[in-house]
């Protein structure tokens, strides 16, 4: 089954940062590297976050396995664009039959990767080292988000796990009725198609009730609300963040000095 359940080390030092200092350290990290389109920066800035993973308490077979998702996305993206992408610029590295691959489109489409997988593993590492009601309320009380907002988020984020699971429930109903597509591809495609939508309507009809139950139950009220778990932002968290700003313009300084900066904008 999914699970939302932080998988790091409870005593690793960057593991036990403010959840809000976690989260801005990841955007200022990443929106850092989509300046550019080059694969160096990147590049650099993967080495890195594997590089401190360890500091997060996070192994890498579990981290693999997380992203792998992820993976597979990277190399499908990475296949397409090499075999059909327009721009053909640059030497030539491999040609075979209708297969032609230039230096140019190789460098873009690596860019291109690299830069997703440098933008997504941040988000990964906040959330397999966080617990989810932690950063509701390190939202509320340190970024100042409204409670509804927050609150709703984490009902949204704990109903993850059942997705899964209906999905199987429904797929189960589904063959005891003897609906299978059997080996046809078109036909498990069309099943596919018909089990998401099925999932979709009750994921919609779960929220409405849990939204109307939360209202019911105050969560929708203007009146101040306290708080049982404070979330202190330290001056060490403060420095998370001032860190990863550093490291990722650490990182285009390198490309540009390489001459590989190419600006995503120019």
């Amino acid at each position: 089954m999914i699970s939302v359940k932080p998988v790091a080390a409870p005593g690793a030092p960057l593991a036990r940062r403010n959840p809000v200092a976690k989260l801005a350290a990841a955007l200022v990290f990443t929106l850092i590297l989509v300046a550019t389109l080059d694969p160096v920066a990147p590049a650099i800035a993967i080495a890195v976050e594997l590089a401190v993973l360890p500091l997060f308490g996070v192994r890498y077979g579990v981290l693999a396995r997380r992203a792998w998702p992820l993976l597979a996305g990277a190399g499908g993206i990475l296949v397409t664009l090499v075999l059909f992408a327009a721009d053909r610029s640059g030497r030539v590295l491999v040609e075979a039959g209708p297969v032609l691959v230039t230096e140019g489109v190789l460098v873009t489409a690596l860019g291109l990767v690299l830069r997703m997988l440098a933008v997504a593993l941040p988000g990964i590492l906040v959330f397999a080292t966080t617990d989810p009601t932690d950063l509701a309320d390190a939202l509320i009380q340190n970024a100042k988000a409204p409670a509804r907002f927050a609150i709703g988020a984490l009902a949204a984020f704990r109903l993850v796990p059942l997705l899964e699971e209906e999905w199987r429930m429904i797929s189960m109903a589904r063959r005891a009725r003897g609906v299978d597509a059997g080996r046809n591809p078109i036909a498990k495609l069309r099943l596919f198609g018909s089990t998401a939508f099925a999932l979709l309507v009750g994921a919609i009809r779960r929220g409405t009730r849990l939204a109307v139950a939360m209202d019911a139950r105050g969560f929708d009220a203007g009146t101040p609300r306290t708080v049982a778990r404070r979330q202190r932002f330290t001056r060490a968290d403060t420095l998370l963040v001032v860190a990863a700003g550093t490291l990722a313009a650490a990182a285009l300084t390198v490309s540009v000095l390489l001459g590989t900066f190419r600006p995503l904008i120019g």
